[in-house]
């Protein structure tokens, strides 16, 4: 296993995405520059998606114009679910985007109402058009989903990323939408993507839903995934998914690798802070195990619990 495995924080869009009630830019913006400031490098802040589908998104070109003239060097970038999203995220001075498209056609359709043709067609329009972005395209319900079933078939997942490799696109990110992955499942797929496309990034995308988001994203580590995401508290889930509750926790990754040794970058001890303040202050579906944790190991090491 590498030693070093990058953490990619998506809280600040699909961790927000979901709340019932819209939080203000300032308090977003606050949020990011905590996350930064814990070591966070990969990060993704906004979605450039229809106000009237989320209204949460409505301040993306604000979050944008805030955090990115800041952080020239880190890899901030955003969601964005059709051609208008990706010129308007161009446009607030994105150089990354990620465009999703649902493996199942059925979770495609009730998503982003489009067909895989006219999805992929998009996709191609906006590689197209806007050469300066790198654009990944994100594998919608990789593992399964809630109306068609688990995804078994690893056939189906490699032919539908040639289609966007035949575009041009070198960057994946496979999404456990609904949380019906398993570790097997997780190895097989990112180890036979990456066989089959050898000079492309893979990344991975897992929810909790189930209890598997820990166990399912060590399992695509092991595997050789090249990126893993997740959200400050485990925050959110998919609106267009039913059932499909909590992501898996930023904090929670960075405590295991980190007591595997691994290099994140991240500092726990300022992510988990970051984590309770947000748990505390903001109302939500949270998964995170270590925000009802009182101590760190080494806390808990010098004021032992002898009961």
């Amino acid at each position: 296993m590498e030693k070093k495995v990058d953490i990619i924080e998506v809280g600040p869009r699909d961790g927000f995405q979901n709340l019932k009630e819209y939080l203000p830019v300032k308090k977003k913006i606050e949020i990011i520059r905590e996350l930064i400031d814990s070591g966070v490098k990969h990060m993704q802040i906004t979605s450039f998606v229809s106000p009237k589908a989320i209204p949460q998104m409505r301040d993306a070109a604000e979050v944008a114009k805030a955090i990115l003239p800041d952080y020239p060097d880190l890899d901030l970038f955003c969601l964005v679910p059709n051609y208008r999203g990706a010129a308007n995220a161009a446009e607030a001075g994105f150089r990354k985007v990620a465009n999703v498209i649902s493996l199942s056609r059925s979770h495609n359709m009730a998503n982003i109402r489009r067909t895989h043709d006219e999805s992929f067609a998009e996709l191609g329009k906006i590689i197209n058009e806007y050469p300066e972005l790198t654009v990944c395209l994100d594998v919608a319900t990789a593992f399964g989903c809630p109306f068609e079933g688990k995804q078994r078939d690893v056939k189906k997942l490699i032919d539908f990323e040639r289609r966007g490799y035949d575009l041009g696109v070198r960057l994946f990110n496979l999404c456990d939408t609904v949380g019906m992955a398993d570790p097997k499942q997780v190895r097989e797929f990112v180890t036979a993507s990456k066989e089959a496309f050898p000079d492309a990034r893979f990344e991975c995308h897992i929810h909790d839903t189930r209890g598997m988001g820990i166990v399912n994203t060590l399992a695509a580590v092991e595997a050789g995934a090249d990126g893993v995401q997740s959200t400050l508290g485990g925050l959110g889930g998919c609106p267009f998914a039913p059932g499909a509750s909590g992501n898996t926790a930023t904090e929670d990754l960075v405590f295991m690798f980190n007591e595997m040794g691994m290099e994140t970058g991240i500092s726990f001890k300022s992510i988990l802070a970051a984590a309770k303040k947000e748990f505390a202050e903001i109302e939500g579906s949270y998964s995170g195990a270590n925000l009802h944790v009182e101590h760190t190991i080494d806390e808990h090491v010098e004021n032992p619990c002898l009961n």
